[in-house]
């Protein structure tokens, strides 16, 4: 019987400067997913990306860690698909979302990059929009009233405080979950579940 394979791609920049950064919670998902199965990174250069796998029942689990920049993350995800044959199915792309509050998990299972560069460029090189994304909210940036602009950059490639922290780290929980349900409850579950986790957060908070 063939094992069946699940490819869980995080995004993020690769580099020490940006491991804390909101930009990074690809990669910051994926850390604390492979940490819980003991498994370990190691680079792949034919895959542009760092890479790691272990079982859960009669599935493999496939996670990425793409080496690119995250605007050319296309260019890993592409040479991930190529390599493997995927059916993008199986496929599943773990992503900041400065539009949806801290907090907030988004299913999709397709949909244009939301001004995302990373899910850009991955959309330019696999020639489709039909790939699952989780999107993971980081809240909207400040209005820098001296520029009369938001700042954008500084957000994403600033640092998670301590507060967020715990926030994210039942996100990563609740995302790791669903992930691992993948095999037993359809994914409309699955979608509901992470789509409606919000909530959860706010009457915890609450009680």
């Amino acid at each position: 019987m063939n094992n069946n394979e699940i490819f869980i791609i995080g995004l993020g920049n690769p580099g020490k400067e940006y491991i804390k950064n909101r930009h990074n919670i690809g990669f910051l998902l994926l850390q604390n997913f492979s940490e819980k199965y003991d498994a370990k990174f190691t680079l792949k250069n034919k895959l542009k990306s760092r890479y790691t796998e272990f079982k859960i029942n009669d599935s493999v689990y496939k996670l990425f860690m793409p080496n690119t920049y995250m605007n050319n993350s296309g260019d890993a995800v592409r040479a991930i698909v190529d390599w493997y044959k995927i059916n993008l199915d199986k496929l599943f792309i773990i992503v900041d979302d400065i539009d949806l509050p801290l907090g907030k998990i988004r299913f999709r299972k397709k949909g244009s990059s939301g001004g995302h560069n990373g899910l850009k460029d991955i959309i330019n090189k696999l020639q489709t929009e039909n790939f699952n994304r989780i999107k993971i909210g980081i809240g909207s940036p400040e209005f820098n009233e001296k520029n009369k602009n938001f700042n954008t950059i500084s957000h994403v490639l600033g640092n998670i405080s301590l507060q967020e922290n715990v926030t994210l780290d039942k996100v990563y929980q609740k995302v790791i979950k669903a992930l691992e349900e993948l095999e037993t409850k359809n994914e409309d579950y699955i979608i509901s579940e992470l789509n409606s986790f919000h909530k959860e957060l706010i009457n915890e908070s609450k009680t």
